[in-house]
């Protein structure tokens, strides 16, 4: 393998050239921004997209998210300026998906029961982010633009020389333990658990376990682009603030060598050999790119005078439907927050749902759920199916001190789908499985008295 020079420095133990940043430290703020960045100055091309020759002998090529005929406010492109095109590659092979699963999500007749999964261990093997993706649910149709796919991700090596790209969705992906440095096309996000990135269907990226070990959740959205949700009557501000998503600057590798990279597409996983760095894009405009955000951000709000409200009211990205108030995907957190409620049973309460709720735990303790719900674990509460919480947190509810509480030391997630989930055979059969999730409201007696108030 060959190391061509930066013009540069590069950042320690890689050949990568940073470029700056309005944030001045590698990040843009802002969602869905129109960014310009470079790591090389006079790279990016002034007054036109597509100059007869591009500066320092770099290639233009667009990279289109949306069709070309999008409402402008939903359009989203960019253009990169490249070491090579993308095109210099050699021919696709398809290769084994291993726990990897996608539509339609036909290996098993789908369950109403309420299930629940513990987290899955740190693979012993040598196993990177690509290999260790496990699919536990899924719905709709990635060929149609709709429905998703929920994973769960465990590795325990970094891609070196290999890179990856999802042509059927973009992937929302929340660390629960172990940081991953996502080197993209577009530049590098560090990404530690209490933070989430998004990666925008089609673009490349290797990941790097700057901790030795890293497992997680991923969203693979099939359908419309996460976005913010509106605000409504909630006004101008709060919940997830644009301000506080991070884009990064340009960033480059100019490596040759021997490379593998890996496409998902139409379901499957299939793999090119290539001999330099897809990363190679030196400077880029556009407001199709990754970006993170830190959930510590999230302006939680509550009610102050009485009943528990809707989860919606936790809403950090949205991906719409064509149905209007119909989420293709909603992605929901649960932080900590103050819970003031009078005169109010505060965790949520019993219900049965429209949509479709897979959980996961980044820290702590779930407030709906005293024991079982395990950080790195999952539940899934299909269409209509009952849940809430278990027997023990609903007596300690009922009878607490309504003074003022504040919830520390949590963080639960919610992926939230129109389309029922359809589980997995892994799901189902994986030992992960916690047979006995339905017990904990088996102790749920009557305490109906028709002559009490």
């Amino acid at each position: 393998m060959s190391d061509s020079t930066n013009p540069l420095p590069a950042e320690p133990g890689g050949d990568i050239a940073v470029g700056g940043s309005p944030a001045g430290n590698g990040y843009q703020p802002g969602f869905g921004n129109e960014f310009s960045t470079e790591a090389i100055p006079g790279a990016l091309p002034v007054g036109r997209n597509s100059p007869q020759k591009v500066a320092y002998g770099l290639y233009a090529e667009q990279l289109s998210g949306t069709a070309f005929t999008a409402p402008r406010g939903e359009n989203r492109r960019t253009w990169c300026y490249r070491i090579r095109p993308s095109v210099t590659h050699k021919p696709f092979r398809q290769i084994p998906n291993r726990l990897l699963r996608s539509t339609p999500f036909d290996e098993l007749p789908v369950t109403p029961n309420q299930l629940r999964w513990s987290p899955p261990p740190v693979p012993t093997e040598p196993t990177d982010f690509i290999d260790g993706i496990i699919t536990m649910a899924g719905n709709g149709d990635a060929s149609m633009h709709s429905g998703v796919a929920i994973h769960l991700y465990a590795a325990n090596r970094s891609m070196e020389d290999r890179f990856f790209y999802d042509a059927d969705g973009e992937l929302l992906i929340v660390p629960q333990l172990g940081t991953l440095l996502l080197r993209t096309e577009l530049g590098v996000l560090d990404v530690a658990p209490g933070e989430i990135a998004v990666v925008p269907r089609g673009i490349k990226f290797r990941v790097e376990l700057p901790d030795g070990t890293a497992r997680g959740y991923i969203c693979e959205n099939y359908g419309a682009t996460f976005r913010l949700p509106d605000l409504g009557p909630i006004g101008a501000n709060g919940l997830a603030n644009p301000r506080d998503f991070l884009t990064p600057a340009a960033a480059y590798e100019d490596r040759q060598g021997a490379f593998e990279m890996v496409a998902k597409f139409c379901g499957n996983l299939w793999a090119s050999d290539i001999d330099h760095s897809p990363l190679d894009v030196v400077a880029w405009h556009g407001n199709y790119a990754p970006y993170k955000y830190d959930l510590s951000a999230f302006q939680t709000i509550n009610t102050v005078s009485f009943d528990h409200p809707d989860p919606s009211i936790f809403t950090v990205l949205t991906s719409p439907s064509e149905i209007r108030g119909t989420a293709n995907c909603d992605f929901v957190i649960f932080p900590p927050r103050w819970m003031v409620a009078e005169n109010t049973f505060r965790p949520p309460w019993f219900h049965r749902n429209f949509m479709n709720e897979f959980m996961g735990l980044v820290t702590g303790e779930y407030d709906a759920k005293a024991e079982g719900f395990l950080p790195g674990g999952s539940s899934l509460h299909n269409c209509m199916s009952g849940h809430g919480p278990d027997a023990a947190t609903f007596e300690r509810a009922s009878n607490a001190d309504l003074k003022p509480q504040y919830i520390a030391n949590t963080l639960a997630f919610m992926f939230e789908t129109r389309f029922i989930c359809r589980p997995t055979r892994f799901a189902m059969e994986s030992e992960l499985r916690q047979a006995d999730y339905y017990e904990c409201w088996q102790d749920l007696k009557s305490n109906f008295d028709p002559n009490g108030t």
